[in-house]
């Protein structure tokens, strides 16, 4: 029996344990009828390292909140900067646009006082390549958002798992936070002319099935440090000039700039 799936298991029993054995045994049998239907018996037990506690790593919540306001610094120069050098269609420039927005507002809200996020750098070196033509712009939103849906998932599973109320509100923006990365992405996919919405389940530890990305067949991350690790090696550069050629972009700069649309609402977490 895989680590993973123990661990399932005695959760499940430790959750129960005011109920008989007999019971405890039915509901460990019930989900192990579950998983198996659901073909998840073979999870390897890297993908429960950031479920089980004693084995954070590099998962702090620390950690985790200053790359998340540091990758926000990034998407808001990123989409900020493409519709200012690209010729786009008018509906594919106005959600970039709100995109830039909404990470600009993700990153005000992770750095507050309440929060206390800070980010790692705020100069950030973006490659030539990425406002190269449109495709190119758009293929780097859509693997860039998957990135930050994978590290708010992170986010989500720490902070949850951290308890109380602090604990589950910072999950819970986390969630809310992945949940507009996942439009971004579908977004620039559907401008693409692909399937917007692909995805059954936001994706984690799978593999990214999209074909033509540079991230095809890759799977998805446990440590939150990945994240820096895969947009390195993107060319990106987080306070120092990056693999490929580009330029260095400044946040307080480029926030000046930052459109804000109307139509973009639901501007404060619960």
């Amino acid at each position: 029996m895989s680590e993973a799936r123990n661990e399932i298991f005695e959760t499940i029993d430790e959750q129960h344990a005011d109920r008989s054995a007999a019971t405890r045994r039915q509901l460990v049998a019930g989900a192990g009828a579950t998983l198996g239907a659901l073909g998840l018996m073979g999870i390897p037990s890297a993908a429960m390292a950031t479920h089980r506690p004693g084995h954070m790593g590099p998962n702090t919540p620390e950690n985790i909140l200053n790359i998340a306001a540091t990758a926000e610094v990034l998407a808001t120069i990123v989409n900020t900067v493409g519709p200012e050098k690209l010729n786009l269609d008018a509906t594919t420039k106005a959600n970039i646009q709100a995109a830039a927005r909404e990470e600009l507002i993700h990153y005000d809200v992770l750095t507050s006082q309440g929060i206390g996020a800070k980010a790692v750098t705020k100069r950030i070196w973006v490659p030539d390549a990425v406002f190269a033509s449109r495709e190119a712009l758009l293929g780097t939103l859509v693997v860039g958002d998957q990135v930050f849906v994978n590290a708010y998932l992170i986010g989500v599973t720490v902070f949850g798992r951290s308890g109380g109320n602090a604990g589950g509100r910072l999950a819970r923006i986390a969630a809310e936070f992945m949940g507009v990365e996942l439009v971004h992405r579908a977004l620039a996919l559907q401008s693409l002319g692909l399937l917007g919405n692909d995805r059954v389940f936001a994706k984690f530890g799978q593999k990214e099935e999209v074909q033509g990305l540079p991230t095809t067949g890759q799977p998805g991350f446990y440590e939150i440090t990945e994240a820096v690790t895969i947009l390195e090696g993107a060319g990106f550069g987080f306070g120092k000039q990056g693999s490929a050629a580009g330029a260095f972009y400044e946040f307080d700069e480029v926030r000046q700039r930052t459109p804000d649309p109307a139509g973009v609402n639901t501007r404060t977490p619960s």
